[in-house]
């Protein structure tokens, strides 16, 4: 067997697979939403997905040293000068560097177009979002029925009255969202779904979460406002006060950026106008 050969090969299969998993997470929806929506493609979820990119970037690392090895003099002739000395700023070198700096300085300065690409995932996955809708809080499938249905104010036994009804297997309150769909062959979305109409009422205001959940930086105020019974000209004005200027038809990124801030900062202020 030629070494040399498998090296090169190896490093140009593991190269065109790493492509190929990179679009691939590149267009994924949110790990949140993933789960929550029981997310797969060609039989295999975003984090197996992930983990396989990770792998692959492995096989590709070691075999790029295997021929960097392998090849080390070539690569060591094109950083030599006219004379033959050997130089590591050559005019190849600078221009692939340069080239480095500009992308990775684009991209953590959130510079157009380059942080364009971050951009359009970040709009394909919000558009995935939309379509399979945000689980009520972070992991909301891995917690037990019982924990639950407290966090997102639903009463227990008439959740499992509704799931009954449904047809939906539960075989204790300790049971995982997660497990309750895969027994029943539903998404952690369909078993929220089927006990939703349980929600316990409450007074306008008092239900409105601490902290952002899922989505948030993308919800329009005024759907906010209707989800928690929350009056729209008392919110608006009490943003004004906060030196706030709001639409009730602008999303909560689209607020937050137009008051230069980060849009975990407005949740503090809108949760406090929200609660007085």
């Amino acid at each position: 067997m030629n070494i040399r050969k498998i090296t090169s090969m190896t490093m140009l299969l593991s190269f065109v697979l790493c492509i190929l998993t990179s679009i691939i997470l590149y267009i994924v929806p949110h790990g949140r939403v993933a789960n929550w929506a029981d997310w797969y493609l060609w039989g295999m979820t975003k984090t197996q997905w992930g983990d396989l990119h990770v792998n692959l970037g492995f096989l590709f690392l070691f075999a790029g040293l295997f021929h960097l090895f392998y090849n080390w003099k070539v690569i060591t002739a094109y950083m030599k000068n006219r004379t033959r000395e050997l130089k590591v700023f050559t005019p190849s070198f600078n221009v692939a560097l340069v080239l480095c700096l500009v992308i990775g300085l684009g991209t953590f300065f959130k510079i157009p177009p380059i942080y364009t690409v971050i951009s359009f995932s970040e709009s394909i996955k919000d558009a995935a979002a939309e379509k399979y809708g945000d689980p009520p809080y972070g992991h909301a499938e891995i917690s037990s029925l019982k924990s639950f249905t407290k966090k997102v104010d639903i009463d227990l036994d008439k959740a499992k009255e509704l799931l009954s009804k449904a047809g939906v297997v539960i075989t204790g309150d300790q049971q995982t969202i997660a497990e309750i769909a895969a027994k029943n062959t539903m998404t952690p979305k369909a078993v929220y779904e089927a006990m939703k109409p349980a929600k316990i009422k409450t007074v306008a205001g008092a239900s409105f979460p601490s902290e952002p959940f899922p989505g948030f930086g993308r919800r329009v105020l005024a759907d906010i406002c209707n989800e928690f019974g929350l009056d729209i000209p008392t919110i608006l004005s009490g943003l004004a006060k906060q030196n706030i200027k709001a639409e009730a038809d602008q999303t909560m990124k689209e607020i937050a950026g137009s008051a230069d801030m980060d849009p975990h900062a407005f949740f503090e202020i809108l949760h406090r106008v929200a609660t007085e």
